[in-house]
């Protein structure tokens, strides 16, 4: 019976770990995602929207988790941009549609 908490309490802190992980990698493309398309990230944030295993391009299962953001293109609005991580990179980053000035 110990073993079992043992083994939850570890799957638990390796879980937290990797979304922390997970987190920091959102955050560091959707700044840069930003920061090329001359926008302003609003919140300096990131919120996870879905955490979901799939296989990945090799037939491994992985956490997909999907990360979503506000950004402003006049600074009078909000946009939200999304950020999907797998296995420690980011493998997509969209913009919802914004004037282009």
């Amino acid at each position: 019976m110990e073993w079992l908490i043992l083994i939850i309490l570890l799957a638990t802190a390796w879980l937290w770990h990797d979304n922390m992980q997970a987190r920091e990698i959102a955050m560091a493309s959707s700044r840069g995602a930003c920061q090329r398309a001359g926008l302003q990230l609003l919140d300096d944030t990131v919120a996870m929207a879905s955490l979901r295993p799939v296989r990945d391009a090799r037939g491994r299962v992985a956490l997909r988790r999907v990360y979503v953001f506000e950004f402003t293109d006049t600074g009078n609005n909000r946009r939200q941009g999304s950020v999907v991580v797998m296995r420690a990179t980011a493998v997509g980053v969209e913009l919802e549609p914004y004037r282009l000035q």
